[in-house]
């Protein structure tokens, strides 16, 4: 064998070796599974009459600090972050703001510590010292759930005020916080003893106080007083007899720190700066005035560049923030610019709502071609007569629950009755329905119902002749034929809840299995009843409607209103074709924690690959 051919056999097998060297483990050597092992802290564990803004945490091997902006927290908060590095097996953690006397630090890492090869966390660790005399060592807990839908709130301060009144939320940094984990579990360490008030706040500018309204929050009306007890618990000790380990049940003494159940509700208030957002002009015949937020009244409006008292049509939306204006005179719309005055109600700096006038301009302009492409001589142009396209909204099987939708593209002018001819087959022969009445709701003006109360497996037609519908505009509908069915009986299920543990007004929503609801009906006489359900697994919750909307409610921190409370029915309902199911629900007989069913929950920790089967996989791959 020649050098040359030495040669690159030899490089060739130190490619190979250094490959497989890459793995980290030579000769598939077992998987560190093991955290890191805290060697040495300055300062120690509990250590008093500590004074220096350096704190070094040495390791038994190489670490690394993850998402230190997230996971670490200082208590009390820190106005300016503190810096933390790493340096082969040391953190190095170095605090910013000065140091207050006589009062306990805590440094939660949380799970942040992990090791740099196989990343094992070294989990809920916190350092603990004081500048003064004494550690305080109390403890409050418990848990963080969105207020609408109970489902976990990750990542969320929540904090404590010795100050009892509520302004202290707002105008004063908390005196102890912690965050939110991925269950929405709390632990704030290190409580002195005494009287707090609690909150939880997603703090978007990092000052630890409740100073920006679209912030969400949380907050307890009860005063909390920490303490502890002792209780008795079994506990296992290994002995070694010879070379075998036997395991013996041992009681001992241990301490509970209370209150460690507590249950805040997270919301947001959704208060927003009332303005005027944006104008426009998109049709001719349609001005559109958006506003930023609801609004409780209409914008007065005064024509300046034309006079007529009744010029429009209004169609607004459900909370008056999107306000269409439907020109109903040609002689106005046909012109370009149309000045108008507004007087609406704007948020102003003290965020109350006072009176703000603007001059509003809409411009239209016709965009026309200037050239046509020459016919030829013998082609025949087609001239296509202008009507009101009504667009029929339901398919040909209808839910026996549902109504006839059609929409306009513009508002009625008239619509005539009796053109609408709704006829059901008996037997061979279609009968005529005399009920047939369309309406729409103010809500929705461009919006018609037929409602009727269908014949199960019923066959209809519907017959609606042209120049039935007149839209503002002079133009009219073509004629419409359509033919349905109605749903059998036999294809629906029902279900009746009936509900105590519950006083006042609620509805009770029935759930998919993405959280998302699909029907909601009232709780009358302590039962909610769902008929015509269409089969397949159903969730139900419970919400409390205190001003009987028919929708969920949030809170309001200044007038000390919480949000309207949710209840969840801990498991699913199987409702099958042509079924009936009964079912008592006592919503107070699982605590609020272990409502949600976790099929519905969102927010839970993602579940880790065994790392044997990592290994595995990489070595296949090498």
């Amino acid at each position: 064998m020649n050098f040359a051919t030495r040669l690159v056999l030899s490089t060739l097998i130190l490619a190979i070796v250094t490959s497989c060297a890459n793995i980290g483990r030579p000769n598939g050597g077992p998987i560190d599974t093991t955290p890191p092992r805290l060697v040495k802290s300055i300062p120690m564990q509990g250590q008093i009459n500590f004074n220096k803004k350096k704190i070094e945490l040495e390791f038994d091997e190489i670490v690394l600090v993850e998402n230190a902006s997230d996971k670490v927290n200082v208590s009390p908060p820190q106005s300016i972050p503190p810096e933390i590095s790493t340096n082969g097996r040391k953190i190095i953690v170095e605090l910013q703001d000065s140091l207050k006397k006589n009062s306990t630090y805590t440094i939660d890492f949380s799970d942040a510590i992990v090791d740099n090869n196989e990343k094992n966390p070294f989990n809920n660790f916190a350092l603990s010292f004081s500048t003064g005399s004494a550690v305080d060592s109390l403890e409050i807990s418990g848990t963080l759930l969105n207020a609408c839908d109970l489902e976990p709130v990750t990542g969320m301060y929540v904090g404590i005020h010795k100050l009892l009144d509520d302004s202290a939320f707002v105008k004063t940094p908390f005196d102890r916080i912690t965050r939110s984990d991925a269950l929405g579990k709390f632990n704030i360490k290190n409580v002195a003893a005494g009287r707090y008030r609690i909150y939880a706040l997603k703090d978007a500018n990092r000052d630890y106080k409740f100073d920006q309204s679209g912030e969400d929050i949380a907050y307890s009306d009860s005063i909390i007083v920490p303490s502890f007890e002792y209780f008795e618990a079994t506990d296992t000790l290994k002995t070694k007899v010879g070379k075998v380990i036997k395991d013996s049940l041992i009681q001992v003494r241990r301490k509970r720190f209370t209150p460690d159940n507590l249950v805040l509700m997270a919301f947001n208030e959704n208060f927003k700066s009332q303005y005027l957002d944006k104008t426009e002009r998109k049709q001719r015949n349609k001005l559109t005035i958006t506003f930023a937020a609801p609004a409780n009244a209409l914008p007065k409006l005064k024509p300046l560049n034309f006079s007529k008292k009744d010029w429009a049509i209004l169609e607004q939306s459900a909370t008056n923030d999107t306000l269409n204006y439907w020109i109903k005179d040609s002689t106005i719309y046909k012109q370009d610019t149309l000045l108008i005055e507004a007087t609406y109600l704007k948020t102003d700096s003290l965020k109350n709502l006072s009176p703000q006038t603007d001059t509003l301009k809409f411009i239209f302009n016709d965009l026309k071609i200037a050239a046509k492409k020459k016919k030829k001589k013998d082609e025949v142009e087609k001239i296509e007569i202008p009507s009101l396209n009504v667009e029929p909204k339901f398919s040909s099987t209808l839910e026996i629950y549902d109504d006839l939708v059609f929409t306009t593209p513009v508002p009625l002018d008239s619509l005539i009755q009796r053109n609408i001819l709704l006829e059901e087959k008996k037997d061979t022969a279609w009968k005529v329905v005399k009920t047939a009445l369309m309406v729409y709701d103010s809500l929705h003006i461009r919006e018609y119902r037929l409602n009727h109360k269908w014949t199960p497996d019923g066959e209809y037609r519907l017959t609606i002749d042209s120049a039935t519908f007149y839209g503002f505009n002079g133009l009219c509908n073509k004629a419409i034929k359509k033919t349905f069915k109605v749903k059998s009986l036999e294809l629906y299920s029902s279900l009746f809840l009936k509900v105590t543990g519950f006083t006042g007004n609620a509805f009770v929503e029935l759930l998919n299995e993405s959280d998302k609801s699909v029907r909601k009906e009232p709780v009358i006489n302590g039962t909610a009843e769902f008929y015509y359900v269409n089969p397949g697994n159903y969730y139900a919750r419970l919400v409390e409607d205190r001003n009987s909307n028919f929708v969920w409610d949030t809170g309001t921190f200044a007038k000390k209103i919480a949000p309207e409370s949710v209840y969840y029915y801990n498991t699913f309902f199987e409702l099958r074709p042509n079924w009936d199911v009964e079912q008592e629900w006592n919503i107070q007989s699982t605590p609020t924690t272990q409502q949600k069913p976790m099929k519905l929950v969102k927010n839970k920790p993602k579940e880790k690959k065994p790392k044997i089967d990592e290994l595995s996989d990489s070595r296949s791959q090498n």
